[in-house]
């Protein structure tokens, strides 16, 4: 149980760490063109985000892939500027199920990715352990959890932001996506370029 423990907090802690904000950016354009009513779909595409996530970790920690950290760091951040471009260019739109399918494939490798950014970190605190699979799986059941507070965090102020301050959904989710689309272009520039 303790073990358990360790893993599930770490897995809070690398969703909720302020200085990690990356996976916080790319859940917030991820989800902020939805409302409660969509939980099922929000649901969807941040588990198999997770999923992604996981199995970038397990491919990386068996040794079946491998990324150099900076160019996996970069793609993460490539990720949210996708999102948050697709966000802008589709805000006040109808979804409709092939948006969905086209969403989940992208939620899925954009999963893959992030997954593979923590992967050297990961396979440094496991590199004692024997048995690998199980940590990693109670590692992602907190980055579901933690996960699941950043949706609910978004959700709750795109109601208040709609519902409250009157704002459109289109005009939130263009707002938020451009906040983030420039943090996430700041972020490139000072690191990467």
């Amino acid at each position: 149980m303790n073990d358990f423990l360790i893993y599930f907090k770490l897995g809070l802690n690398h969703v909720l760490d302020l200085n990690g904000y990356d996976h916080v950016l790319f859940l917030i354009v991820l989800t902020v063109a939805y409302t409660f009513k969509d939980w099922k779909r929000v649901f969807w595409l941040v588990t198999v985000f997770t999923i992604g996530h996981t199995l970038s970790l397990i491919l990386s920690t068996y040794g079946v892939i491998s990324v150099k950290a900076n160019l996996a760091e970069l793609l993460v951040y490539i990720t949210i500027l996708a999102t948050a471009l697709f966000n802008i260019f589709t805000a006040g739109k109808n979804s409709n199920k092939t948006k969905l399918v086209l969403l989940l494939i992208a939620a899925l490798f954009f999963g893959l990715i992030h997954g593979l950014a923590f992967s050297n970190y990961f396979k440094t605190i496991t590199s004692g352990v024997s048995g690998k699979l199980v940590p990693m799986l109670e590692f992602a059941l907190g980055v579901e959890v933690a996960q699941i507070i950043v949706v609910l965090v978004v959700l709750v102020l795109s109601f208040v932001f709609q519902t409250i301050f009157r704002f459109s959904k289109r005009d939130w989710v263009m707002v938020v996506s451009a906040i983030v689309l420039g943090i996430a272009i700041h972020i490139i520039d000072v690191n990467f370029i």
